[in-house]
């Protein structure tokens, strides 16, 4: 099976690219620069040298292509204005997932956060940031061309993952460990009766493949 992740060097991704290199994945990560590469390398992934923000739909599709699933994990991060929240948390989620329908992917799992709302209120730089989130998703949700997954997590903790989740349509707030974050994603991507689900993510009780097949019977 083979994967390509966009945010390729983000915290989640790397992790998410270990797990599914170690199970015997082919993996592709996309990043924007070239000296990301190494840690890319370093957890089995192969980097693809491409910035989202000014990539065309079809030179995205190009890497796309002959993928089975692809993720969007990708995201402006802590320190960035309100511009790149719209440049990249909105449109480049947007354009990947475009060039996931012109090249023939149908899974599509985008990492959101809880909260994100196309319509919520507000100018400061989370406003901006859950608005752009939840237009992202809202876009992607209208895609037909795609099986998608929409999964948003609480609060992101460094601390080592449990495999203990809560994993349904709405959680409530609380943390989650990065760890469990790529868990879920790597489980996501191969349980496609989770396509069609805004799933919230939150620690738990329920080891992440029974979460993930709880929510994939319902």
């Amino acid at each position: 099976m083979r994967t390509v992740i966009a945010g390729g060097h983000g915290q989640i991704a790397l992790r998410l690219e270990r797990l599914l290199s170690a199970r015997g994945d082919e993996v592709a990560g996309i990043i924007r620069r070239a000296e990301q590469g190494d840690d890319l390398r370093e957890a089995g992934a192969e980097p693809v040298v491409l910035d989202l923000e000014s990539a065309t739909v079809g030179e995205v599709a190009t890497h796309l292509r002959g993928a089975d699933a692809a993720v969007f994990a990708a995201g402006a991060g802590p320190g960035s204005g309100s511009a790149r929240k719209e440049t990249v948390d909105k449109d480049a989620a947007i354009l990947f997932a475009d060039a996931a329908v012109r090249a023939g992917v149908r899974r599509y799992v985008i990492v959101s956060s809880m909260g994100a709302d196309p319509r919520h209120e507000g100018d400061d730089i989370f406003d901006v940031y859950l608005r752009a989130k939840g237009e992202a998703d809202e876009y992607v949700r209208g895609l037909s061309a795609l099986d998608w997954t929409v999964l948003r997590p609480g609060a992101l903790t460094d601390d080592a993952g449990t495999g203990l989740v809560r994993l349904e349509a709405h959680t409530g707030r609380g943390p989650i460990p990065r760890d469990d974050v790529a868990a879920v994603l790597a489980e996501l991507i191969d349980t496609p009766a989770t396509a069609g689900l805004t799933l919230e993510l939150v620690s738990g009780s329920a080891p992440v493949s029974v979460a993930v097949k709880s929510v994939a019977g319902n």
